[in-house]
């Protein structure tokens, strides 16, 4: 693809450095905060890249899935080029949406478990955005928590608070049958991240939209345990053998309701085909739940740090504020969940 030689955001004299954001296997992102003409300001998180072939496939996913309220939005019609005096190399830069609230990692770190009600609300919205990617023949090949950001919604009349969870981080992200990936081991690269990736894929380094809803299926145990999947094994090498050769699923402790644990059982089906798709998924009765079920208990949240990227949505996790200090979580059944806010560690779009 043809990359236009442009103004990086650090060389723009209305855009200014904020802070670092994060930094992964192949790119960081820094925030910039944009002054506008009118005095207003917006901030705009830039991911840069010495990696000409990974951000230009990123790139080309996110340009093809905009529009899509359940992926992260890129801010240009095409890749910066530019060159970087520390690293003395040529780099690349894709400037995006700012998630303030952090990750779903942050979140789920945070709380150490999500009730029922808001694992429920969040999986829907992981799901809305693949079914956006898998109509258009894509595999994201990494979904984790770390790579699904929270952006807070604050509605001013309502006093009412609310979470657009979005899919982001599409380096990985293959086109269905198209390419296939080594499989991964201490000595070939693999695709995606060996605790969230699926039996089929560890074997046989093939990659199908059933990958995604697999790791979908251990992003939902882990909301609900607080614990990443395969927390216990240290080695690749021992869940490698865990996986193929025990053809085991990671295990769904009895606290989890019993319409959850049908819902991971699809997810967690040792044959690809066993899982469905995004769409059916959608429909499963866990998703169309009652409240009766959730769990009563204190939540602490990221909280957004610029009010400039606080965004308007209708299909979010919903919180109402019933005082300056103290919010509650507003569900359908109308009993109200507490509430405590906890400041962010740190704010970050994080990057593999």
């Amino acid at each position: 693809m043809a990359i236009k030689r442009v103004q990086r955001c650090c060389d723009k004299p209305f855009m200014k450095f904020v802070k670092f954001l994060g930094k992964g296997s192949y790119g960081s992102v820094d925030l910039y905060r944009h002054t506008k003409p009118d005095g207003s300001t917006s901030f705009t998180a830039a991911k840069v890249s010495s990696d000409r072939r990974t951000i230009e496939r990123e790139f080309r996913v996110l340009s093809q899935l905009k529009g899509s309220p359940r992926i992260v939005r890129v801010f240009s019609p095409s890749l910066h080029e530019g060159f970087d005096n520390s690293l003395g190399s040529r780099v690349y830069e894709m400037p995006m949406e700012y998630a303030s609230a952090g990750n779903l990692s942050t979140f789920i770190r945070a709380n150490k478990r999500l009730n029922d009600s808001t694992v429920r609300d969040f999986t829907r919205m992981i799901l809305e955005g693949l079914v956006s990617v898998h109509s258009l023949g894509y595999v994201h090949c990494d979904l984790k928590p770390d790579n699904l950001l929270l952006f807070p919604v604050y509605d001013q009349q309502t006093w009412t608070y609310v979470y657009d969870l979005k899919i982001a981080d599409f380096g990985l992200a293959l086109k269905e049958g198209e390419e296939v990936s080594d499989n991964w081991s201490y000595h070939s690269p693999f695709v995606g991240t060996p605790m969230y990736m699926s039996p089929e894929s560890v074997e046989h380094g093939t990659v199908g939209k059933a990958l995604d809803l697999w790791s979908l299926g251990c992003v939902v145990l882990e909301m609900f345990t607080g614990k990443r999947p395969w927390s216990e094994f240290r080695s690749l090498y021992d869940l490698e053998d865990v996986l193929v050769e025990d053809k085991k699923v990671p295990e769904i402790p009895d606290t989890v309701p019993s319409d959850a644990r049908q819902f991971l059982d699809k997810c967690f089906a040792l044959t690809p085909e066993d899982r469905g798709t995004a769409s059916e998924l959608l429909l499963h009765p866990f998703l169309a739940g009652d409240d009766k079920k959730t769990v009563d208990e204190t939540i602490m949240k990221p909280q957004a740090e610029l009010a400039d990227s606080v965004t308007t949505t209708k299909k979010a996790l919903r919180l109402k504020i019933v005082s300056s200090k103290l919010p509650l979580f507003k569900r359908v059944s109308n009993k109200p969940l507490k509430l405590k806010i906890l400041p962010p560690v740190s704010t970050f779009v994080p990057v593999q």
